[in-house]
């Protein structure tokens, strides 16, 4: 191992012989210090910091947890040591092992690894360090689980790259699963790691042709994924172009290639909704080389169109761990329902009706439950609550989420979520309702919403489906006409209640407003100054934006609701010639950040309705039926 650098080393020092800075500052005004001295890597400055902190001061680690990733990145194994000696349990140094585990990996100290790797948890590994543990394994003689997840078309981390190689060299990796992996990279355009996958495996991929596709030698297998390159390449441009080319060449192709083509094609064509074309590439692919993505839209394709013994096939063909998903629990019921097969439908709508999520509710609606909010909710105790607070993560947690609200500092605010999400971990349901209960008094709603959505026997949903800035929200709401159950249901969506939300587009606030958005509302309302983090500036123009898209979205909050977040051109695009159920054009939305937000900002309208008294309107009637497009 590395000798320790001088800079960590004055850290130790200046702990070791009690150094105390003048106390001219408070700790979090130090704290902060700090954390710009960490930015601008001035190691001596933040050792310095660091040492001046209280020893009583709950986040009086994290100066030399910042400077422990700083040597991180310089090998500085001593470093680590020494924090990880000092600070042994918590969020921190799970962190900060988790990072040195990987470095250890690729360094090759396996000895070393080992040693710490029984020390991370399963919870704190991330996806590399995971890898680099079944490296290990693999080097004492047991064969790795699971490497047909890289069969998906993503790019992994360097030491999954390493794991594929080293099973490669051992021969647990066939040829025609390097072939898949590599023409799925090349699908997705990462050339790079295609490369390092053909060369693993010792695959003839002609990288000259990769360039030049036109120069390509169709009678070698190189010089056939060359050529499909190309011709996915390009499908995204032009896909009858591609399709066009793809007939052209595929008696020249072998027959995986040809229908691993076609699958490619479909899977453009059925997220342009160009269904009955999608439909008739898939037939042409070729299942066993599919990705969940592609199977997704296979059964979507035929879901747009109506076609449900044609989905009820799909469904039965898929995989079994695609085909258990409660998306595709929920679709076969309804496929078996269409059919007249009421008894097996039942019994599967009772299998995915389960828990508290979208495909549930809708489930526990078709075997005639209606939503119903439990008025006998479950309540800590004050020692439940007082046990919880006392837990030095929890305090932790709490000292950052000040810090960032007196300094107005996102990034702390961040810091408070992981710390808290760690203490959550392995938590009975009454101790995830007392931190709910104390994430809520605190203003700490996303977390309390965190905690309260983990209980599994005992509920309380008053903290799952928190009602802060009612008045406001109320307001604005019956002014503009508009289901304040519904407005709440996408706040909750969009930002958690966080009001210094900002995402990574630049929207910001409550109700997460385009800057654009958010001006253009401001002069139609006539607001001249305004703040768009203001809470009641912010839910005035999100709501009014929310009526004009509604009003201009045929009076439907399925697709206003998808107009907020991709656009009304989309959501107006996304509809058909014909009358389509709200549930279909909920599923076969092609952005899966829209999907995904449509259907969760539904269901919380739906409980959100529950919890305010209002008419008992069942989620499927929620989503309702989308108008033809005209």
């Amino acid at each position: 191992m590395k000798a320790p650098h001088a800079i960590p080393s004055l850290f130790g020092l200046l702990l070791a012989a009690g150094f105390t800075a003048p106390a001219c500052a408070s700790p979090d005004a130090t704290l902060l210090a700090a954390r710009d001295a960490y930015r601008a890597n001035d190691m001596t400055k933040l050792a310095d910091l660091g040492a001046s902190l209280p020893s009583d001061y709950a986040l009086k680690d994290y100066p030399e947890f910042w400077l422990t990733l700083k040597a991180l990145d310089r090998d500085d194994d001593a470093q680590v040591q020494r924090f990880l000696a000092r600070v042994q349990e918590g969020l921190l140094p799970e962190r900060i092992r988790n990072e040195w585990v990987k470095k250890l990996g690729s360094r090759e100290s396996w000895s070393a690894f080992a040693a710490e790797w029984k020390k991370l948890p399963a919870e704190g590994r991330d996806e590399e360090s995971g890898c680099y543990g079944q490296l290990m394994q693999l080097r004492q003689g047991q064969a790795p689980a699971d490497l047909d997840r890289f069969l998906e078309g993503k790019p992994a981390p360097e030491g999954c790259n390493r794991l594929i190689a080293a099973a490669a060299g051992k021969g647990l990796l066939k040829e025609d699963w390097l072939w898949l992996r590599t023409r799925l990279l090349l699908a997705g355009n990462y050339v790079t790691q295609a490369r390092q996958t053909a060369a693993a495996g010792q695959l003839p991929l002609d990288n000259a042709a990769l360039n030049k596709p036109a120069a390509a030698n169709l009678a070698t297998p190189g010089g056939q994924e060359a050529a499909l390159f190309d011709i996915v390449r390009k499908a995204k441009n032009d896909l009858n172009a591609s399709a066009a080319q793809l007939l052209k060449t595929q008696e020249q192709l072998s027959p995986e290639r040809s229908r691993f083509g076609w699958g490619q094609l479909a899977l453009l064509s059925a997220r342009k909704l160009q269904s009955e074309q999608a439909l008739q590439w898939f037939d042409r692919a070729d299942p066993k080389q599919l990705t969940s993505e592609q199977w997704d839209w296979w059964a979507r394709s035929a879901l747009r169109l109506e076609q449900w013994a044609q989905l009820d096939k799909i469904i039965r063909d898929m995989p079994a761990d695609i085909a258990g998903k409660p998306v595709w629990t929920y679709w076969r019921a309804r496929t078996l329902q269409q059919q007249g097969k009421n008894a097996e439908a039942r019994a599967l709508f009772s299998k995915a009706s389960g828990g508290h999520s979208y495909y549930a509710l809708l489930s526990l609606e078709e075997i005639g439950n209606s939503l119903s909010t439990p008025s006998n909710k479950t309540t800590p105790g004050k020692d439940d609550i007082a046990r919880m607070k006392a837990d030095p993560a929890v305090q932790r947690s709490l000292a950052l989420l000040g810090v960032a609200e007196v300094y107005t500092k996102p990034e702390f605010r961040t810091d408070a979520q992981r710390e808290w999400r760690w203490a959550m971990r392995g938590r009975n349901d009454m101790e995830l309702l007392a931190a709910a209960e104390i994430a809520r008094k605190e203003g700490f709603y996303d977390m309390a919403i965190y905690s309260a959505e983990r209980t599994r026997e005992e509920h309380d949903f008053s903290l799952r489906y928190l009602t802060p800035y009612r008045e406001v929200t109320q307001k604005y709401a019956r002014q503009l006409d508009i289901d304040d159950a519904w407005v709440y249901g996408l706040i909750r969506q969009e930002s958690r209640f966080i009001t210094m939300a900002r995402s990574g587009v630049g929207a910001s606030g409550l109700m997460q407003l385009m800057p654009a958005t958010a001006k253009w509302a401001a002069k139609k309302i006539g607001l001249t100054h305004f703040a768009v983090n203001d809470i009641d500036t912010n839910v005035q123009l999100g709501t009014w934006y929310l009526r004009y898209v509604l009003d201009n979205l045929s009076g439907n909050e399925v697709m206003a609701t998808a107009a907020y977040n991709a656009g009304p051109g989309r959501a107006r695009n996304w509809q058909t010639g014909k009358e389509l159920d709200g549930t279909i054009y909920a599923e076969t939305i092609p952005f899966s950040e829209t999907r995904d937000y449509v259907q969760k900002v539904m269901a919380n309208a739906a409980y959100y309705s529950s919890t305010f008294g209002h008419a008992n309107i069942s989620l499927k009637n929620r989503m309702g039926v989308i108008p033809a497009r005209y």
